[in-house]
């Protein structure tokens, strides 16, 4: 299997990378202009983890892709996209979210539709589709929500149309919270965790939708190979609430959990964003179970137990 991969540095797509070359596929990843291809490709060279990666030039901002970058892959997967909490919600880092998601994969599309056999096109997106919905079980056909995050997941989405259109396959992945030892969601709460000081975040009783690392990439990697098309969720069967997932970390690192963040707390940290934070999506991967994958940390416990030990 040869898989373009965009946005092949970030959490999950250095994941990715390394599972791909694992399993001996190739891997061309886009890299914008002004990182030097050769620089990656020396570095696949001369690191074995690497081989069969190839770096290849794109530019979204001026709509610079070759078509012959993406001929004969099998997939491409977009995972590329600004950090949904590295910033406060300025207007201008509002704009930043949204254009960094709808320039790359309207580019991606339009390249896609102009192959003569287009490849599968997996494309990153959020279970912040569905809004805040409190205790409601969401499922890939519950309607959209009404928030600025809904509002981004739809745009987002609907940026892959030309592809569609031109009869590649696509994907929406609509990921939950990725569990992983540093860094994604867990990447200002577990230190937090580790020194006994961390907590649940708001009341605690918000819907938490998430899926560890491991599983996300196979879960790519399960919808790469599997008929499916449109909205799939990529979570753990067993959505837990805010409370019930720190706690299983902290007894995973044998350390306490009592001390909760007041939503104002939350508010001064982080700004807007702290609405998301404490917003509850129940969400199930229906798409998932009917298609018979299979979860690796498939409850809180045994996701906990992974990234502690990781």
């Amino acid at each position: 299997m040869d898989v373009v991969v965009a946005g092949s540095h970030g959490l999950i797509g250095s994941a990715l990378v390394a599972d791909l070359v694992a399993g001996g596929h190739g891997v061309r990843r886009l890299v914008r202009r002004g990182a030097a291809p050769s620089d990656g490709a020396r570095a696949a060279h001369e690191d074995p983890a690497e081989a069969g990666v190839r770096d290849v030039q794109w530019d979204p901002r001026t709509g610079e892709l070759d078509a012959a970058t993406l001929e004969g892959a099998d997939a491409v997967v977009n995972l590329a996209g600004a950090g949904i909490g590295d910033h406060r919600w300025t207007r201008a880092y509002k704009q930043t979210l949204l254009g960094s998601r709808t320039t790359t994969t309207s580019l991606l599309a339009r390249t896609i539709a102009r192959l003569d056999t287009p490849p599968v096109l997996v494309n990153s997106s959020a279970i912040g589709a569905y809004g805040n919905r409190g205790d409601e079980v969401l499922t890939e056909a519950s309607e959209r929500g009404d928030d600025f995050l809904a509002d981004l997941v739809k745009a987002w989405e609907n940026a892959t149309a030309p592809a569609a259109e031109a009869g590649a396959r696509v994907v929406w992945l609509r990921n939950g919270l990725v569990l992983a030892p540093s860094g994604g969601a867990l990447g200002k709460l577990l230190p937090l965790l580790r020194l006994g000081v961390g907590g649940p975040l708001g009341s605690g009783r918000q819907w938490w939708s998430w899926i560890t690392l491991a599983d996300e990439v196979a879960a790519i990697r399960h919808v790469i190979d599997t008929d499916v098309r449109g909205p799939v969720n990529a979570v753990a069967p067993e959505p837990t609430t805010n409370r019930a997932l720190t706690r299983a970390l902290a007894e995973a690192l044998h350390r306490p959990a009592a001390l909760a963040v007041p939503r104002f707390a939350l508010r001064i940290a982080v700004g807007q964003f702290a609405g998301d934070l404490v917003a509850s999506q129940r969400v199930v991967p229906a798409v998932l179970n009917r298609t018979g994958f299979t979860w690796t940390h498939a409850s809180p416990e045994d996701a906990a137990r992974w990234v502690v030990e990781r």
